[in-house]
Order: structure tokens, then sequence, then C-alpha cells
């Protein structure tokens, strides 16, 4: 996305879209003159060739072709010969990809790009069919309806795989370490919430955001309001969830970075001349009010999420904790062509703000830490000081050092003993008639969620050392 955040400038800026690509509007501009020449008799001889070739088509093909799909097709074909982000887009792929970026739109909620002629799964976006499905980052799609995806486009696969809504598409897939495996889709309507919130145990902020939409930054903002009154001294800090989340709007990344932010860059971008650099700085002020935040990213976490945790991890202003990222740090413009369709180009990179990019490296977390299934051990029965017979009465518990009046004793050795906890736990609240814990439920989901669980340790850690210093 070229950003064009100048102030003659009204740039719609996105990093969402199919495959994440960081995308903005191009701007009318004077020819440059700088631009390198080229040797225009052999451009024109090349446009004849283009034009032989597409005389003899219209001619001799077997079938009378249809003009505009081969100009179409030729023009996707050059666009797509750069790298997996350019592309053409038809007018009705270019009002799709509108009705996208705000946030609602029919399809199976996966979030792709190309890989080797295979569509891959960026990620898959929360509460959809694709999520639902068990879906994966890294997942790669052979088949669509058992009809080959190699030699399709990406557009054109992701034109299979949108349709009316209740609809059902069969998708072939291929995951590294299983064997090739078929799901069945029903297409929905993707509305997409982008940020989600809750108090993780009574003391910590948790947010997650799925995608950068036109209400992420406001939803964060009320979700750290809320936090802070809800919780008021005791909220120790903030885990802000990036995981499968593949982009979305550029203005929101920036934005959401500023939450946390006082000052200093949060992200950079240059194109093919060296002096054609854009900036974006932080405006003074952190909602966070200086609390620890982890962020969690993992391999599905892409361009405007590599922005944020780029941004406040340079800032040394959160730890990064998860797996490393998707690594697409690729501008793309879209520029509206003759017809009503548009080009996706690729214009510039984007760098975080000690100047690293991302492409193809990703976002490496301080703390790597991969996903793992948690699973309850069961306490060991251990005998404690406290549990034999004649042991010392610990002086603190009375001033004067003496027993307690009520005589009372160590428990025999035939007494039951008391039931081990784990350092840390506290019994559960709930009675025995309770019912099973919805694993659905948020507070499962954590229990659940290995990364998560390290992350609030961390906090309560950083927390807990930076009150000791105090």
């Amino acid at each position: 996305m070229k950003f064009m955040r100048h102030p003659a400038l009204a740039a719609a800026l996105s990093l969402s879209l199919v495959a994440a690509p960081a995308i903005a509007w191009a701007q009318d501009k004077a020819p440059d003159k700088d631009k390198p020449k080229t040797d225009k008799s052999e451009l024109y001889q090349q446009l004849n060739l283009f034009g032989d070739v597409l005389e003899r088509i219209r001619n001799d093909y077997v079938e009378p072709p249809k003009e505009t799909d081969l100009i179409e097709a030729a023009i996707n074909g050059m666009l797509a010969s750069l790298d997996p982000h350019s592309s053409y887009m038809n007018p009705k792929q270019f009002r799709d990809m509108q009705v996208q970026t705000r946030g609602e739109f029919g399809g199976l909620g996966i979030e792709v790009t190309m890989d080797n002629g295979l569509v891959k799964v960026v990620a898959p976006i929360d509460d959809t069919p694709a999520a639902k499905a068990g879906l994966q980052s890294g997942d790669l799609i052979v088949t669509l309806d058992d009809q080959p995806v190699m030699g399709l486009t990406l557009q054109e696969a992701v034109e299979k795989m949108r349709g009316k809504v209740d609809t059902k598409i069969k998708i072939g897939v291929r995951r590294q370490g299983k064997d090739p495996f078929d799901v069945t889709l029903t297409r929905a309507v993707i509305k997409i919430q982008s940020v989600k919130s809750r108090v993780e145990g009574g003391d910590i902020g948790y947010v997650r955001i799925t995608s950068f939409t036109e209400q992420t930054a406001a939803g964060l903002n009320a979700a750290l309001e809320k936090f802070k009154k809800d919780l008021g001294p005791k909220w120790k800090g903030v885990v802000l969830d990036l995981r499968n989340n593949p982009g979305g709007l550029l203005d929101q990344s920036i934005a959401v970075s500023d939450v946390f932010l006082d000052k200093g860059e949060i992200v950079s971008t240059r194109s093919r001349k060296a002096e054609d650099v854009q900036r974006w700085n932080a405006k003074p002020g952190d909602l966070a009010e200086g609390r620890p935040i982890v962020v969690l990213v993992n391999g599905g976490s892409a361009s405007a999420s590599e922005i944020v945790a780029g941004a406040l991890q340079d800032h040394k202003r959160a730890i990064v904790l998860g797996t490393r990222s998707f690594g697409k740090g690729s501008v793309q413009t879209i520029m509206p062509v003759t017809g009503g369709g548009a080009m996706r180009l690729t214009t510039a990179l984007y760098f975080t703000p000690s100047g690293r990019s991302i492409q193809k490296e990703g976002i490496k977390p301080d703390i790597e830490v991969e996903q793992a299934k948690v699973e309850p051990l069961k306490p060991a029965d251990r005998t404690r000081e406290e549990n034999l017979r004649g042991s010392i009465t610990n002086p603190n518990n009375r001033k004067d050092g003496t027993q307690p009046k009520d005589g009372s004793k160590a428990p025999s050795p035939d007494a039951p003993k008391p039931e081990a906890k784990p350092e840390g736990t506290q019994p559960p609240a709930e009675s025995k008639d309770t019912p099973p814990q919805d694993p659905n439920e948020p507070a499962a989901q954590a229990a659940n969620d290995y990364q998560l669980q390290r992350a609030m340790d961390l906090i309560r850690g950083i927390t807990l050392y930076s009150q000791r210093g105090n």
C-alpha cells in the first residue's frame, strides 16, 4: 500500500483483501521525469508482437473468442508475473474488494495467497465457516469442488470460493504432516467483529483483534477504557492477541500502535526511488498508562498485524510472544483503470521503526512459544511439615510465640491428609452439582490456550518484579 497520508492527498488505505496485501488508492500524478528511459522502438516491437498474437487468436482460434476476456487475461498475466500480490481486478472483483474492506462480505472466511500455483491459507477469520471447519494457517488448497487449483489465478480461485449464501463447496486440503483431506464448507455472509475483549484472571485485559477494519481503533479504545473502569488499580497489563490476523486497513494499524506509544515512528514505506519515503509517527498518550503489554503472534499474523507487532517491539513497549509471523512486507497500490476495473500493483516495501524489512522474514518473537495442548495433571499426594506429629508452630502465628489457646496440635498420622494443590491454584468455586464448563466459553478457551497462559504469567511476573523494585 502506498501509504498516501499527505495533507493534500486523501487515500483509502488497506492491508487486508485477498492475501492480506498492503493497499492504497493511487492518486493522479504528473509524469515522472526521473523515470528510466526505455528504447521506445523495442517497446513498440513488443506491442506489435502482442497485436499479432491477438489478431491470430481472433481469426484462427477454433471457436470465436471473447475479446474482453483475452485482454483481461493478458493484463492479469502481465501483473501476476511480477509477484504474488500484483493482479488485475475486473469490475465485479473490484466491487467485491471494496465491499470486503468495509468488513462484511459473502464467502468462507479465509485470507489466502498463492504459493507455487496453489492457494495457501494465510489465516481463517474468527467465527466463519473456515475457522469452524478447522482450516489452519499454512494449509494448501489443491482442489475446489474436485477441480484442481493449479493453473488458476488467485482472483479466479477466490471467485470460485465465493458464491450465494448457504451454498456448499468441497475443498481439497494438503496440510504438512497429514494426508490430504477434503472438507465441505457452507458459504455465509462474513461479518467481521474485529475487536473482542474480556478480563482474564481478574487482573489482565485481553484484547483479540481479528482484522483491521474501519472500527478497530475505536473498539480497542473502548476496551481499554472498560478495563480501566472495571479493574481500577487491579489492572496489571494487556495481552494483545494478533494471532491469525491477516491484516486490514493501514490507518487502523497505525492508530492501534499509536494507542500504546507516546512518541516515535510507527512505520515507514520506501518505493523504487530512494528519496520517496513516507513516515508515520505516534502522538502523545498511552491508554494502557505504561502497563506491561504482551503481543501474541503466529504464522497467520500478516501485514497490518506485523506493523503493530514490529512497532511495539522496536520501541520496547511490548514483548512479542509466540511464533514467527507471516512475513508480508510489500505495499500494493490500487489503481482504477478504464472500464471499471482496477490493477493492484506492488509499489513499495514497509519498514519497522528500527529500519527492519519484514518481507519474507516476518516478526520474530522475543519469546518463542509454540502452541501446545494443555491437559490437567492430577496433583501428587504429598506430606508437608504441618502434617507431621509434634511439628513446631510457626512463631509468626502468635505475637508472643506461644501455642494457640485452643490447644490445637498437629493432626495425627491417622487423620486424612488434605489434598495437595499446585502452587498458585485456587479451589474451584462451583459446587459438585456444577455442570462441566462449556469448552467454547472464553474461560475454557483461555485455560486451554498455552500461549495465552504464558503471556499472562509474563505480565504478572513483570508487575511483581516492578512492585518489588519500588
